[in-house]
């Protein structure tokens, strides 16, 4: 059941280290302005941003599609190597799949 997915980018990324790290990337209020959602723009916590992006799939999409386009991003331009100076834990990707 739980074969590996070598086509599927989400695969083994949960949708709160997706939310986590998107936070941290951006912040509530510039999630709030990039994704117009009432959760990231109106008391945001993390708690209640994943109760709505579970029940919604629309807003669920938009989160996917923003986190592979801020992964693909800091892998092109070398950010995770540039923040994280010596980086032995690997990619942003192989630390959001470790929920890091």
């Amino acid at each position: 059941m739980n074969e590996p997915q070598p086509n599927n980018p989400l695969h083994g990324v949960t949708l709160k280290a997706m939310l986590e790290y998107l936070v941290a990337e951006y912040g509530w209020e510039r999630l709030g302005q990039r994704i117009n959602i009432d959760c990231f723009n109106h008391e945001p916590s993390i708690n209640s941003s994943l109760k709505f992006l579970r029940k919604t799939e629309w807003a669920r999409a938009k989160i996917e599609r923003l986190y592979l386009n801020s992964i693909s991003y800091d892998q092109r331009k070398g950010k995770n190597a540039a923040c994280d100076g010596a980086n032995e834990l690997g990619s942003v990707w192989d630390r959001a799949r470790r929920g890091e």
